[in-house]
Formats: structure tokens, C-alpha cells, sequence
């Protein structure tokens, strides 16, 4: 989270009298993040996200606010977002900007997850795959495949050969990945798409939430649990599989939804999509960044290793 637009406090009391949430006591800036503008907002009644949208469209959000008023309904712990007392819309406007205020989730996030936190996403990962299944809305996953092949040629030319030769040929063999058979056989459905230990929260060893949902998208299950497996399952130093926290995860998520047998096939390539993504979504973000206060760009070298790791290293499911 970072900010791209300040927000002023009469601006957010403007906004309060439209979402009836209370007086407001502080706005505060988040640092963190490089897509949208978050402010925590609180008020005599409570703690709020404030989201300005930078990137995304107006007509790209129901999508991802109305999931989340969706999961929500159905028991799966996400940020509900707030709506306007005499229209009822959930979506509103901020400084000119597309805007929403969901909830503050209480706890905070695990930075140094143990196999006990891995397990819990998995089985909450599982339950919202479930629970997404029939949400009508579609959008696809605007940080996919298409934005991949669009993208790999403006960061080619800040990378070194080595670099670029191992870019170009992982984006090579996803396209024809994407176009085979088993890939197609893989379920899909709303997935989350960017489910970092940053993104969840705990309160102690309870998962009490996730959120950050505008990476959202419809895509495979699995390219959603794989993103998961890098993030919260590896060595973070080296990129290494860290196999006992994997294990939990993918124990606790198959407890709640079996891997099919197409899944099983295509587990280390999904691995290998899930870390080719952020690479070049970080290496876009430090090579062409953004105007931006609060503004701390991920270094890209550290999904580049776990992208090698992935090819060098195989897992296997038990």
C-alpha cells in the first residue's frame, strides 16, 4: 500500500457524512505496497481502509468489491466494504478517484510464518475457492498471461543477457502451457492472486482475515494456492521450497478441496507462472515506477531467484 493521492481530512469527512461510520478522529497514510492509495481511517465508531483505485478503472471494481461483499456472506473472513447510506453503492469517489472503505481486520499480519500460520491459509484458501464458485461477476486476472507478453519488453532492456535469456524463455514456455490440454482442465473460479503474508491477518494462531483483493481475477484454483507456496513456503533469503511449511499448507488445503489430477500434473508449472508474475510485475514497478509518496518498490531479484529455484528444484506431491 502506498500514496499516490493525499487525502485530506475534510475530504474524508465528506466522505463520512455519504458512509455514515462515525466522527472522524485521524487519517494515516500506509506505507507499503505500489498500486493504490491507503489511508487507515478511524472514527469515534472504529478502524477503516480507505482505498483510492490508481490503476483500475471505475467499471473494473464491482468486481472485486462485490467478491468481497460476496465471500463475506459466505462466512469467509474478508473486509466487508461500506456503503453509501442513501444509494447503497459500495463503490464511491475520492478526491476524483474510484474509492473504497472496508473494514479494519483485526491482528496483523505474520511476517515469519510457521508451518501451524501455512496451514490455516491453505484451509481458508480452499473455503474461498469454494465459496467463489458461484459468484456471477467475471473479470479476468488483469495481471495474467496477456499482461506478461505485453509487459516482458519494456523491462528487457534493463536486464542482462542472462536475465533476459531466462525471462524470455519461462514466458516462452508458459504461453505453451497455457495452450495445452492440461492446462485447460485445471478448475478455475475467483481467486485472490496476490495472497502475501501482508495480505492476511492473525491474531496470534487464529487467520482472522484476507484482504487487498484488487488483484483479483478469474483464474485456475491452483495458480492462486501456488502463489500462496512462494510466498509463504519458502526460504526467503535463498527462494529454497521450505518443504514442512509447504506441506501444511498443502495438507490443510486438500483437507477442505482435493487437487484434482490435472492439478497434480501441473503443480510446478503453475510454481514456476506464480513466480514468473511477480518478477515482471517488480521488475515493471522498480525500472518504471510511479509518482508516489510512502513509495518503497520491491526489489524484483528476489522472485527472479525463487523463479530459479522453481525450475531447478521440482516438488512432489505425496
Amino acid at each position: 500500500m502506498a500514496v499516490f493521492t493525499e487525502v485530506s481530512d475534510k475530504d474524508a469527512r465528506e466522505l463520512l457524512r455519504r458512509v455514515p461510520l462515525g466522527q472522524l478522529t485521524e487519517l494515516r497514510g500506509i506505507q507499503g505496497g505500489i498500486e493504490n492509495t491507503n489511508y487507515f481511517l478511524t472514527t469515534d465508531q472504529g478502524e477503516w481502509v480507505l482505498t483510492l483505485f490508481e490503476r483500475l478503472r471505475a467499471e473494473q471494481l464491482p468486481f472485486y468489491l462485490y467478491l468481497m461483499q460476496h465471500l463475506a456472506h459466505k462466512g469467509i473472513p474478508v473486509p466487508a466494504p461500506q456503503a453509501d447510506a442513501r444509494t447503497g453503492d459500495i463503490l464511491h469517489k475520492v478526491c476524483g478517484k474510484p474509492a473504497a472503505i472496508v473494514q479494519k481486520l483485526r491482528g496483523k499480519s505474520q511476517l515469519q510464518p510457521g508451518p501451524v500460520h501455512c496451514a490455516a491459509v491453505g484451509d481458508m484458501l480452499a473455503r474461498m475457492h469454494l465459496a467463489g464458485r458461484d459468484y456471477e461477476r467475471e473479470q479476468p486476472n488483469l495481471r495474467g498471461l496477456a499482461w506478461w507478453n505485453e509487459t516482458v519488453p519494456t523491462v528487457l532492456p534493463h536486464l542482462n543477457a542472462e536475465q533476459a535469456d531466462l525471462l524470455q524463455a519461462e514466458l516462452a514456455f508458459q504461453n505453451h502451457t497455457a495452450a495445452s490440454s492440461a492446462y485447460k482442465a485445471l478448475p478455475r473460479g475467483p481467486v485472490h492472486a496476490d495472497l502475501f503474508r501482508d495480505n492476511v491477518m492473525f491474531d496470534d494462531e487464529e487467520l482472522t482475515g484476507f484482504f487487498d483483493f484488487y488483484f483479483a481475477g478469474c483464474d485456475t484454483f491452483l495458480f492462486d494456492l501456488c502463489v500462496c507456496l512462494n510466498d509463504w513456503c519458502i526460504d526467503h533469503a535463498s527462494g529454497a521450497h521450505h518443504a514442512a511449511k509447504a506441506q501444511a499448507m498443502l495438507d490443510a488445503y486438500q483437507a477442505v478441496r482435493p487437487l484434482e489430477a490435472a492439478e497434480r500434473q501441473m503443480l510446478n508449472a503453475m510454481l514456476r507462472a506464480g513466480a514468473l508474475r511477480f518478477w515482471i510485475s517488480r521488475l515493471w514497478d522498480y525500472y518504471l515506477p510511479r509518482e508516489a509518496s510512502m513509495l518503497v518498490p520491491h526489489d524484483p531479484a528476489h522472485f527472479e531467484r525463487v523463479l530459479r529455484q522453481r525450475l531447478h528444484h521440482p516438488i512432489s506431491l505425496d
